[in-house]
C-alpha cells in the first residue's frame, strides 16, 4: 500500500459527526478521570529499528511508518525526516485538539489547516560548532481557520489550543528525557 492510498483511506466525517465524536470522548474521558484520577495517566510506547543508510522503521500501536533523511544527510530520502516528523506532530497535535476545544467553546470551525516551519542550524549537527543549539531555535505555525466566527473568537481558541496542546508543550517546554544503552 503507497502513502497516498493510506491517506486515501482516512474516513469522510461531517461537521455532526466530528461533533458528536468530539462529545462522546470528552464526556468519557471526564467521566473516566473524575471517577479515577489515575486513568488521566497515559504511557505511549513506540518502537524503531534502523533500517538502509539511516532510516528507521517505527512500530507505534498497530500502525508503522518509516522516517529516513534526505540524500545530503546520508539517506535515501523514502520518507520525511525527523524534524519534518516532528513538525507534522506539532501539526496533527494541533488540529486535533482545535477541533477539541472549538467543540468544548461553541466555535464553528468549518475547516484548519496548518503549515510549520523550523529553522535549524547543522553545525552542532556535524560537530562543527559545540555553542549553537541541535535542534529547532525556532518554529512558526501558520493557522488557517475557515468559519462564521468573528477574529476574537478564534484568538480565544487559539489561546485554549496554546493552553493544552501536548505536542505544543513539547517544544516549548523542556521535558526530562532519561536515556539507557546497553549492548543487544
Amino acid at each position: 500500500m503507497t502513502l497516498l492510498e493510506t491517506i486515501a483511506d482516512i474516513p469522510a466525517a461531517s461537521a455532526e459527526e466530528r461533533a458528536e465524536r468530539l462529545s462522546a470522548a470528552g464526556s468519557a474521558w471526564g467521566e473516566r478521570i473524575a471517577a479515577d484520577t489515575a486513568s488521566a495517566q497515559l504511557t505511549y510506547r513506540v518502537r524503531g529499528v534502523g533500517e538502509g543508510s539511516v532510516a528507521s522503521r517505527i512500530t507505534a500501536g498497530r500502525h508503522e511508518f518509516v522516517v529516513d533523511e534526505p540524500a545530503a544527510l546520508a539517506g535515501d530520502d523514502v520518507a520525511a525526516s525527523p524534524v519534518e516528523s516532528a513538525l507534522g506532530a506539532l501539526i496533527s497535535c494541533q488540529i486535533v485538539v482545535y477541533r477539541l476545544y472549538a467543540q468544548a467553546l461553541g466555535i464553528r470551525v468549518d475547516d484548519i489547516s496548518i503549515a510549520a516551519e523550523g529553522d535549524l542550524d547543522a553545525r552542532k549537527l556535524f560537530g562543527i560548532e559545540e555553542s549553537v543549539r541541535p535542534g529547532f531555535g525556532a518554529v512558526r505555525l501558520d493557522i488557517r481557520i475557515s468559519g462564521p466566527e468573528t477574529e476574537e473568537r478564534y484568538q480565544e481558541l487559539r489561546a485554549a489550543v496554546d493552553e493544552h496542546c501536548p505536542v505544543l508543550d513539547l517544544f516549548a517546554n523542556a521535558t526530562p528525557v532519561s536515556v539507557s544503552v546497553a549492548k543487544a
